[in-house]
């Protein structure tokens, strides 16, 4: 006989409880003072499988409530049981955490006054259940109507609580029965939908009634092989989502969106009757891909899916970890995940858990077949085995393959086919609301503990972090920790000192979150130390030409950011070499206030081979379209099409890639403003690349003595407004007609040449002289 914390067969005399008990008598005119009871265990195993607490005739009436702990609610049973004493079986000591001797204070109660009015019965019951034993587990399937109408039986008018724990005796097994949640209603009432919602907390009481709907669920160890009725509405007894799952729980910010739009696909048919899902003639879904930029919580997502779940634990491989050097043993290892959905899925049908397989960076093994060159063909092989285990011929309807990647575009197009991995969901970098998300989230426990200043603004923080990944500002609160927690350590000479009183008052504060923004810096950015480099000494306006390039310019950049019809412009600045072009683009791009700016230059790929140059492009563009709003700068485009004058010869093949990318619109949601400079314009006409532009700009070089006073004004340049005007007069008599058409690099570059020198005014004069004549 299988025991269950009592003395078996101790009285057997006494006799079997009826089941079919009366509500509990009224308690409002009896004595509802706490008192004290010693634990015991139960007397025999038919008061363990009542869930009933057994007590003494002299201590509480029969067939009443009582609340032991201000918590737990049970109903009395007499049993021949020492005054002083309740009798509780093992589950029912589990659930509340006592030992045996264990004193507890005991209270007749009154469920009605303690839910002050609210609905008291239950309308909905949601149970896990497990074999108390795994030796003694059978593959039989158990009716999930049978099962309720005998829970019914034996526990009717009974309180429940969620995460109650109970054992139960069904067809001469035993079952250890778990409360997950529950729902009230008021008698009577039909309509569930205008009553409480489900609860999961211990607080929430509601009696057992025959109206009661109570589903069955299988336990975590998922031997229990539940089956419903035909044309049954009940919920899918292993269904994949927990009744207490939320989103904030998973600790992901962000992500609203994107998680509704994969509960949805991936999820929704499987918590959904399995009747209905037969008549709309549907399978689930096997293949859920996650792609985005590193950093924005791909793999965070797909391990807290897997632990938010109801289901198998999930499977996590790293991609490269399939691969071995033995013939045959990848694809060995591919078999290998499906082995256990395999064998369950042939053993129980549709009625099989769901088995999850998670890959991390599948780009690296599930390339396009063809494309390794390795002459082995173990990636090819790889890939025909992952195909043939998701949507093969004996097709598999208890799986779900999680992948993940940063570069969708490297993965098999078979695999990314309906059947195969077809939800495909982009991880984007969060908004200014996601990242809010991200920063309660990751400063929740210093908020918690008192550990954050009242000074730091969170909305304040997450619009300064423009185009940050949640891993990012993950990063950004380390460092402002660190700058917290730098200030309560004193470094002397040799001896490193804690201040215990400034430990004690540690807060993280706004000037500490504020250093941090300098030392942790987006990925996806803008990239203002080249840009800034090129602007180092500022835009002199020297003219009201340059004027005007600028506010076209900030056009343009209003133009991409506020128009929903312009995705993608290209603008090509044009003019003589340091006339100011790149300076100008870079301006424009600082000025932007976009969140992603780049730049593509020369220097960047100077050595590089063609090919890696063509990457180093891609991978650019590619970047830029993770951003909402962004600008690149393809600065001195000729050199980066290896022209030379001498030939002449440049590389078709990176000219192809950018006539494809300056005309190439980014995704839908996305917009791109593309700012080239050259010096060659004549080239790029015979190369038939400026119908790739939306506009050409040009811009001049100082052109007459009136754009180079005002540069000397700009630069300061002399002693006195006597020296500024000496140099104008002498050099209006060298230089023909006064006109002198230089860049403004050369202007500034002689101007800081001729202040070293011992005489400077004659000095510049004889270097612009030497400049102008060179045009």
């Amino acid at each position: 006989m299988e025991k269950f914390g009592g003395l078996a067969n101790k009285l057997s005399s006494f006799g079997k409880i009826t089941h079919n008990v009366p509500p509990p008598m009224d308690v409002s005119n009896l004595d509802q003072a706490p008192r004290m009871l010693v634990v015991e265990n139960c007397p025999d195993k038919n008061y363990a499988l009542s869930n009933v607490a057994a007590v003494n005739p002299t201590d509480f009436p029969d067939n009443v409530y009582v609340i032991i702990d201000n918590l737990f609610v049970f109903t009395t049973k007499h049993a021949p049981i020492n005054p002083g004493c309740i009798g509780l079986n093992g589950n029912q000591r589990t659930w509340g955490g006592w030992s045996l001797k264990q004193p507890i204070e005991s209270k007749v109660f009154d469920l009605f006054r303690y839910t002050h009015g609210k609905p008291c019965y239950l309308g909905v019951l949601d149970i896990e259940i497990s074999f108390r034993s795994r030796a003694k587990a059978v593959a039989t399937p158990f009716d999930q109507d049978e099962l309720a109408k005998h829970f019914t039986k034996i526990y009717e008018s009974q309180i429940f609580s969620p995460t109650q724990m109970l054992v139960m005796e069904f067809q001469g097994l035993h079952f250890d029965l778990r409360i997950r949640s529950m729902q009230n209603i008021e008698l009577g009432d039909i309509d569930m939908s205008t009553s409480t919602p489900l609860s999961n907390g211990i607080e929430v009481k509601g009696i057992l009634t025959k109206q009661t709907q109570i589903n069955f669920y299988k336990g975590r160890d998922g031997l229990v092989n539940l089956k419903s009725s035909g044309n049954s509405l009940r919920p899918r007894s292993d269904a994949v989502i927990r009744p207490d799952f939320k989103f904030e729980d998973m600790g992901v910010g962000g992500l609203d969106k994107e998680f509704t739009q994969i509960f949805r696909r991936a999820f929704a048919s499987r918590i959904f009757p399995p009747d209905v899902i037969a008549k709309l003639g549907i399978s689930h879904v096997k293949g859920l891909l996650l792609f985005g930029p590193p950093g924005t919580g791909k793999t965070l997502i797909a391990r807290k899916i897997g632990t938010m779940l109801n289901a198998k634990e999930p499977k996590i491989v790293n991609g490269p970890e399939i691969l071995s050097k033995y013939v045959g043993s990848s694809e060995e290892n591919i078999r290998n995940l499906f082995k256990d959905a395999e064998a369950e899925y042939k053993a129980k049908g549709e009625e099989s858990s769901l088995h999850i397989i998670i890959f991390d960076e599948l780009d690296s093994v599930f390339k396009q077949r063809g494309s390794r060159g390795d002459g082995t063909g173990v990636g090819d092989n790889v890939v025909n085995q992952l195909l043939a285990k998701m949507d093969g011929v004996d097709q598999l309807n208890n799986i779900l393959v999680i992948g993940m990647t940063n570069r969708k575009d490297l993965i098999d197009n078979a695999l990314l086919r309906p059947g195969r991995f077809e939800v495909q969901v982009e991880i984007k970098l969060p908004d200014e609301q996601g990242r809010l998300q991200i920063f309660e989230i990751q400063t929740k426990k210093m908020k918690d503990n008192n550990m954050l200043d009242h000074d730091v603004d969170l909305k304040e923080l997450a619009s300064l972090t423009k185009n940050f990944s949640g891993a990012e500002i993950e990063g950004l609160v380390k460092s402002a920790s660190s700058f917290a927690i730098n200030k309560t350590i004193n470094i002397g000479k040799g001896v490193t000192k804690l201040n215990n009183k400034d430990i004690t008052n540690l807060k993280v504060n706004r000037q500490d979150f504020l250093n941090s923004l300098s030392e942790v810096t987006p990925a996806f950015g803008v990239s203002e130390e080249d840009l800034k480099t090129c602007v180092e000494n500022g835009i002199i306006k020297y003219s009201p030409k340059v004027d005007d390039l600028l506010k076209n310019g900030a056009r343009y950049v209003r133009q991409v950011s506020n128009s929903d019809k312009s995705r993608l412009i290209s603008l090509l600045f044009h003019g003589p070499p340091g006339s100011g072009k790149t300076a100008l683009s870079a301006s424009i791009a600082l000025q932007s206030g976009f969140p992603f700016v780049r730049m593509i230059s020369p220097e960047e790929i100077a050595g590089m081979s063609e090919q890696n140059k063509i990457n180093y492009i891609d991978n650019t563009f590619r970047d830029a379209y993770k951003s909402q709003l962004n600008i690149l700068v393809i600065d001195n485009i000729e050199t980066l099409i290896d022209w030379v004058p001498i030939g002449p010869r440049f590389s078709n093949n990176i000219l192809q890639v950018l006539k494809v990318y300056l005309k190439r619109k980014p995704p839908k949601d996305r917009k791109l403003l593309i700012i080239s400079t050259t010096s060659t314009y004549s080239v790029l006409k015979q190369m038939d690349i400026l119908s790739c532009f939306d506009n050409e700009i040009a811009v001049p070089n100082v052109q007459n003595m009136e754009d180079f006073f005002n540069v000397l004004v700009s630069t300061k340049f002399g002693d006195s407004e006597e020296d500024r005007v000496a140099v104008i007069n002498q050099l209006t008599k060298v230089v023909p007609e006064g006109k002198l058409n230089v860049g403004i690099k050369k202007v500034l570059t002689n101007i800081e040449t001729a202040r070293h020198d011992e005489d400077p005014v004659n000095e510049l004069i004889d270097l612009m002289a030497q400049s102008s004549s060179a045009f």
